[in-house]
């Protein structure tokens, strides 16, 4: 079937298990474009093609070149999902602290963990006819709380209907960037409090109160012993109170900084920012085992809002949860 005979209707987005975007490639799959003047647009790339819609640059269409037909209007619902998933993944650390990333269909989902002690993790050598030891795996007795997270877009078609789309979707990228914070928001909480199970993170104080110094990030490696300190995560101000450290000002550190924008560190640990974490707190962590990420939605928004009524209220939501993996794999230093 050609891009361009294809029937295009709300009721695309009503599939279960199946995006916009997703039936719309099993419809029009880009294989059949190698080695075409189409090569390297997705199905729904052409059917802005199809449609002659521009939506980047200064020579973007208005948003009103949407709605020019009935068919085309269903194409505006995927264009903001699309936006708003490129300002999340513009503002997302998220990849940086997620060790696994798991997509539910339901609600409710009970996470598994293994907890275990000094000798599992020593593991220790085995005498001929001995019994193995065991890692034990369980699941966990709490379910992991899922927190819906979005914006309502509130605008008249008539207020937007001879704004560019580039300009729209500057605003739409907004409200993605919002929802990646909020949700690394939660993923700190739990990796400091835990998820419900009894597995918040372990504490260690510095060995001189309201004072930071590099032995104090040292105690921190420690403390996550066995497994690997490679990110950390703090405020701003604490931040700047690292890279204020002797041991932290060593040129070569500069010199990636101005050329990459990338703080480097001599404890190999990837540093991030972020007034998620409280005052005066550094989190260490594992950032291969500590944390995993539940994906119960996508990005969704309010299809039947943004084709019929064009626009007026429209929410743009998604929902996801954390939980720990290994509980001794993140630990908090006390400034």
């Amino acid at each position: 079937m050609s891009f361009e005979n294809i029937s295009l209707e709300k009721g695309m987005y009503t599939h279960p298990t199946k995006s916009f975007s997703a039936i719309l490639e099993e419809l029009d799959p880009s294989q059949n474009y190698v080695g075409t003047e189409l090569e390297g647009l997705d199905a729904f790339g052409r059917q802005l093609k199809r449609y002659n819609i521009k939506v980047n640059g200064s020579a973007s269409d208005c948003i009103n070149k949407f709605f020019s037909t009935t068919a085309s209007s269903a194409l505006f619902p995927e264009y903001i999902s699309r936006a708003v998933k490129t300002g999340i993944e513009e503002a997302n650390l998220l990849p940086d602290i997620v060790a696994a990333t798991t997509k539910i269909n339901s609600m409710d989902y009970r996470t598994i963990a293994s907890v275990p002690d000094d000798e599992d993790k020593a593991l220790m050598r085995v005498e001929e006819g001995a019994a193995i030891p065991q890692t034990v795996i369980k699941t966990q007795s709490n379910l992991v709380n899922l927190h819906k997270r979005g914006r309502m877009l509130v605008a008249s078609y008539e207020a937007l209907k001879y704004q560019r789309i580039d300009l729209f979707t500057v605003t739409l990228k907004q409200i993605g960037a919002y929802i990646a914070r909020q949700q690394f928001n939660d993923a700190v909480d739990v990796l400091v409090n835990g998820d419900g199970n009894s597995n918040a993170a372990s504490s260690v104080k510095c060995a001189t109160s309201g004072t930071l110094a590099y032995a104090d990030l040292l105690s921190l490696i420690e403390k996550l012993d066995p497994y690997n300190m490679n990110t950390i995560v703090t405020t701003p101000g604490v931040m700047m109170d690292i890279l204020n450290i002797s041991e932290f000002k060593n040129p070569l550190t500069g010199i990636n900084f101005a050329g990459t924008g990338k703080v480097g560190t001599p404890l190999g640990a990837k540093l991030l920012k972020s007034s998620a974490v409280e005052s005066g707190k550094i989190i260490g962590l594992d950032s291969s085992c500590a944390l995993e990420m539940v994906v119960a939605s996508d990005v969704e928004v309010d299809y039947d809002k943004l084709i019929d009524r064009q626009l007026e209220r429209a929410a743009i939501t998604t929902t996801a949860g954390f939980a720990k993996i290994f509980n001794d794999a993140s630990a908090v230093l006390s400034i």
